[in-house]
């Protein structure tokens, strides 16, 4: 398993034994970044970012795995939508560079919907000022 000391004085971590573990620390805990073992008994790890993905879409998930097989890594990005794919044994100093690029992407994403959001606004004010100008 993933070493909490080396993490816990940079990260609030929450850990589950199973992806049946890991679900309702999903949904009790708020969580940015997802890291899940691709061997796991009952339910691998692409199948476990598969069934959080409907109701936590924004997390960026990780998969770790020993295996490199070709198709596991396909699935995990199209059917997990998984944001990278970690190697066993991995280094802590890569895991934490790959935490903080996950966190980037999360706050560009973030940044991204609201500007989005602002621009959906002002087109709106723009549609209904070139509407009244039509009319008079």
């Amino acid at each position: 398993p993933l070493c909490r000391a080396g993490f816990k004085r940079e990260f609030t971590i929450f850990t589950a034994g199973s992806a049946e573990e890991g679900r309702p620390v999903c949904e009790q805990e708020r969580s940015h970044v997802v890291l899940s073992d691709q061997l796991m008994t009952k339910m691998n790890g692409i199948e476990f970012f598969q069934s959080i993905l409907i109701t936590h879409t924004d997390p960026i998930r990780n998969l770790i795995t020993g295996y490199t097989d070709i198709n596991a890594v396909i699935d995990a990005i199209n059917v997990g939508q998984v944001y990278k794919y970690l190697s066993k044994p991995w280094n802590e100093e890569d895991v934490k560079n790959n935490i903080y690029k996950a966190y980037e992407v999360l706050d560009l994403r973030q940044k991204n919907k609201e500007l989005t959001e602002k621009l959906m606004e002002a087109n709106e004010k723009l549609e209904f000022l070139a509407r009244q100008n039509l009319l008079s």
